[in-house]
């Protein structure tokens, strides 16, 4: 008989790749999700791109009665229930620590009685702040960071209090976390909470940090969401992606069926009580993964480099996943190259709603672009 594996967040775009990946190795999937309008729409029907298989409990995270009833009978739990926006969360904190993490707080308590045989936790990347560093001399940085004074200037870099540049590095799971944002800490919140429930009640648990996550099924016309889908918006609408800084901030963009396919490793491993980066293992900056996406799309049409700074970015960071490797069996298959090629594919029979500069004024009206 099937296995019955929860997804909370299911509904969303890492989420329905996931269950399309379970269904496709035999379990049963069941989705725990709010459908908010911000993702969905404003008629928050269940998404086309769901899987027709896939059983939908449409309900909050923090409501007990629909909780009870999603991990009934399940033998798993993916959790990746979380709003997603570091401008965002800069603003909306209430709402933001509410839903991530109090909905994870309410999962938890039922986790620990249910005494599942895995959880795994959606984390992300911005639990790191910025990256890995090497100073000019050698050694290793984890703690660099820049002030406002710096970002007043247009200095970009990371430099040394002499001046000198340092040089990114790969971001190991070892690496300090620097939380520049409410959501980078209701993240790091998620994860750790995860981890330390699973420790103390025996559930083996798993947190993964997404790097830079693309595909199809992203929302378009939500402008808090992934970068790639931000500038796919701009450009469907024929309009420049908008770059902060100068556009050399270095990133990795793991396809989201490498993704998919890290996550069904995570519940069939021996992997627990661990944090796992999941990357592509390239590096790209922001004004190149604008142009080629452009080119893919046949657009001609170049991005625009602001100069303006967004409060809780961050420079340089994308992941080593030798960890990846070695305790999952992961190793990424889908070029940024193929990758970018069905996206296009995708968004060429997508319609967005460009809300950019909307998200731009909101945030320029409370003072979190510099």
């Amino acid at each position: 008989m099937s296995q019955t594996v929860l997804i909370t967040g299911g509904a969303g775009f890492i989420g329905s790749h996931v269950a399309n990946e379970l269904l496709a190795h035999g379990y049963r999937v069941r989705v725990l999700d709010a459908l908010a309008s911000q993702v969905h729409g404003a008629d928050r029907k269940r998404p086309c791109y769901l899987h027709e298989d896939v059983e939908l409990i449409r309900g909050d995270i923090r409501d007990a009665d629909v909780l009870d009833r999603a991990l009934n009978g399940v033998v798993a739990v993916y959790h990746f229930v979380a709003l997603v926006g570091v401008g965002q969360s800069m603003y909306q904190i209430e709402q933001y620590t509410s839903v991530n993490n109090l909905g994870t707080a309410m999962l938890l308590e039922r986790v620990a009685k249910k005494r599942i045989r895995k959880l795994i936790v959606a984390s992300s990347m911005s639990v790191y702040g910025e990256g890995l560093y090497e100073l000019p001399s050698g050694e290793i940085c984890t703690t660099a960071g820049r002030t406002v004074e710096q970002l007043r200037c247009h200095e970009w870099e990371m430099k040394t209090s002499g001046g000198q540049v340092l040089r990114p590095l790969p971001t190991p799971e070892w690496k300090t976390p620097a939380l520049a944002s409410i959501y980078a800490l209701s993240k790091f919140d998620q994860e750790q909470m995860c981890l330390i429930t699973g420790r103390a009640y025996g559930v083996p648990t798993v947190a993964l940090r997404f790097f830079n996550v693309y595909g199809p099924n992203q929302a378009l016309s939500n402008p808090y969401t992934g970068v790639l889908a931000i500038f796919a918006s701009r450009l469907l609408n024929n309009q420049r992606p908008m770059i902060f800084e100068d556009g050399a901030q270095l990133r990795d963009f793991v396809s989201v069926y490498d993704v998919a396919r890290a996550c069904r490793l995570a519940l069939e491993s021996d992997a627990a009580d661990v944090a796992v980066n999941i990357g592509s293992g390239e590096t790209i900056t922001i004004r190149q993964i604008a142009e080629r996406l452009a080119a893919v799309l046949d657009k001609d049409v170049e991005p625009e480099i602001t100069g303006n700074y967004r409060v809780g970015d961050i420079r340089h960071c994308y992941p080593d996943i030798s960890l990846a490797k070695k305790v999952l069996g992961y190793s990424p298959a889908v070029t940024l190259e193929l990758g970018l090629e069905d996206l296009a594919a995708w968004l060429s029979e997508q319609q967005a709603h460009d809300n950019f500069q909307e998200m731009q004024a909101e945030l320029a009206g409370r003072g979190l672009v510099v």
